[in-house]
């Protein structure tokens, strides 16, 4: 199945927009439900290996851990390692591309919940997850920049 994705261009460089991303402890500030984050495991570069989350985005509440694979500033994909008791599955990625506007940001994502859902309905949630994600990480690393 194919994943929902969306772009937005953010006024700074990749590595300032992934400092951002790697930054799980900030999510509640940012994040649109993510109520709490906890690192559990963090790789050879410093960044999180696996996140556990809890969420709390209307109607969807529930805590599952997401395990990361990092490529430089270039990109970040996750999957659910440990999922909750709505969400089943997750798997997404961000994808960085540096250009003479600012940075090109797109955000792919799929979700798999224990409701039964249509198609549809499930894309336009995952739509919605992704522009809010999209338009909170912009303002909070173009205020950091500022």
């Amino acid at each position: 199945m194919a994943r929902t994705s969306s772009d937005i261009v953010i006024d700074a460089p990749a590595d300032a927009i992934m400092a951002v991303i790697a930054d799980f402890d900030a999510y509640p500030e940012w994040a649109t439900g993510v109520r709490s984050t906890r690192v559990e495991a963090t790789g050879d570069g410093g960044r999180a290996d696996r996140v556990h989350f809890a969420l709390d985005a209307s109607p969807i509440r529930d805590e599952y851990t997401l395990g990361y694979t990092w490529d430089g500033d270039r990109s970040v994909s996750w999957e659910i390692v440990e999922p909750g008791s709505m969400l089943t599955s997750m798997d997404g990625c961000y994808l960085l591309e540096p250009g003479a506007a600012g940075t090109k940001v797109t955000y792919q994502l799929r979700v798999d919940v224990s409701i039964p859902l249509l198609g549809m309905l499930k894309r336009k949630a995952e739509k919605v997850v992704i522009d809010s994600a999209l338009k909170g990480l912009k303002q909070q690393v173009e205020a950091a920049g500022a």
